[in-house]
């Protein structure tokens, strides 16, 4: 099981990044799929979910500005993030609930906004 992530980078205020989390032995049939960071100094939150069947939830620091989405074709998830803001400053994981519950972590992509 592998969970590779990308496309964290240094952005100014206003920006966009889109995050890319690409996995390999892990069904996503009947997986939650969903992104969390940690801020500088401060614990790690939930910033977004996706089930299986579409259904997505969002923490209220981020909502209309990110966006999860799932290519099944790709074993891929994403986390579109526009208007970024100097608190989405954080290092952000992939996090795969597989059908039997298991979590599967992704090893973390910094994402800093800057003015």
């Amino acid at each position: 099981v592998q969970l590779v992530e990308s496309g964290g980078s240094s952005v100014q205020a206003g920006g966009s990044l889109r995050l890319s989390c690409a996995a390999s032995g892990i069904p996503f049939r009947l997986a939650t799929m969903a992104w969390y960071r940690r801020p500088p100094g401060k614990e790690r939150e939930l910033v977004a979910t996706e089930t299986s069947g579409g259904s997505t939830n969002y923490a209220d620091s981020v909502k209309g500005r990110f966006t999860i989405s799932t290519d099944f074709t790709k074993n891929t998830v994403y986390l579109q993030m526009n208007s970024l803001k100097l608190e989405d400053t954080a290092v952000y994981y992939c996090n795969i609930n597989d059908r039997r519950g298991i979590p599967w972590w992704g090893q973390g992509t910094q994402v800093t906004v800057s003015s």
